[in-house]
């Protein structure tokens, strides 16, 4: 196999985890961590591609980088509110959690 077909096949297994974990879970942190394995799918992507580009592209890595400190915003305010959440109620699942309704 070459390289750039070993970082396809990691991908396309972190992808598949990850929706497998947003559509199978109920726990928020879990739903969370499969949020973070998708994001981590796309970038290893975005790196093969930059990296099968003739020249290697620099734009890739830069685009990676913000991707990155997206899904760190996306974390830290996805805790924050199960933490909000964990403080209102016993347990944090999703699909008993009415609560923040408006």
């Amino acid at each position: 196999m070459e390289p750039i077909t070993s970082f396809f096949a990691v991908s396309v297994i972190l992808l598949g985890i990850g929706i497998y974990g947003l559509t199978t879970k109920r726990n928020a942190i879990r739903i969370l961590f499969s949020i973070e394995l998708i994001y981590n799918a796309a970038n290893l992507n975005i790196i093969a591609f930059a990296r099968l580009s003739s020249p290697p592209l620099v734009t890739g890595q830069v685009l990676v980088l913000f991707t990155i400190a997206l899904a760190a915003m996306e974390a830290a305010v996805g805790l924050a509110i199960v933490m909000l959440v964990s403080r209102l109620n016993v347990d944090i699942d999703l699909r008993k959690l009415t609560r923040l309704r408006g």
